[in-house]
């Protein structure tokens, strides 16, 4: 269930007076904790379209280079001579929100958060980067090398309002605070995307299959 602290409902209600006689509007209400949707199920509303949904007031939190990961298959030199070979890379970063679950590219949630930084802050909003591409990369007599790479990374933060045509759990409105979590471009704020050789000394049962391989060199795919 979701706190009632981050999570509001609202009502329709007349409002009073002569020149506001039939019109309708929101209201903020505290939850009750019988009657409250779960996040999980506002945030589906939205992405099927049964709410009709909007990412209110988004704040960009500051950029920052996100955690190193391998994208590569592994280089493991058999020899006693450093072993030079050009690695194909790959990498796809994703988005995810406050609690974890992937913001889809393409998806409807993506393209309503989209909608609402584009808005505010004209440039668009990405969901998922991939890249790709290839170096060389030397590895030492005894070792293992792969290809890391780091994205800049960037939150969005604010408010999902999910409007019903009747009410749902009681109301016409609820609202949801939410931040996700997702590739920025590179360069944002003057922080880069980063890729780098990274290497290791071999495990003895590593110097076994190089042994029972019988070639000099060999590639595995990353983990």
């Amino acid at each position: 269930m979701v706190n009632n602290r981050t999570l509001r409902r609202g009502t329709r209600a007349l409002a009073l007076g002569a020149t506001a006689l039939g019109m309708v509007t929101a209201m903020a209400l505290p939850a009750a904790a019988d009657s409250s949707p779960t996040r999980k199920e506002l945030i589906a509303d939205c992405a099927s379209g049964l709410g009709k949904c909007s990412f209110n007031d988004p704040v960009l939190g500051k950029a920052y280079l996100g955690d190193f990961r391998q994208v590569s298959d592994s280089l493991y030199n058999c020899s006693t001579s450093p072993a030079t070979q050009s690695m194909t890379w790959s990498d796809t970063v994703g988005s995810t929100d406050s609690v974890g679950v992937s913001v889809t590219a393409g998806g409807k949630i993506a393209d309503i958060i989209n909608l609402s930084v584009t808005a505010n802050y004209s440039h668009t909003w990405s969901s998922s980067h991939s890249e790709t591409s290839s170096l060389n990369m030397t590895v030492q007599p005894g070792e293992v090398g792969w290809i890391s790479r780091a994205q800049v990374m960037q939150t969005v933060s604010g408010t999902w309002q999910t409007h019903y045509d009747s009410p749902k759990w009681g109301h016409y409105y609820w609202y949801v605070p939410d931040t996700v979590t997702g590739p920025a471009p590179n360069g944002t704020e003057g922080v880069s995307n980063a890729v780098v050789v990274k290497s290791r000394k071999m495990t003895e049962s590593e110097k076994t299959s190089c042994t029972a391989n019988g070639r000099k060199t060999f590639k595995r795919s990353a983990p």
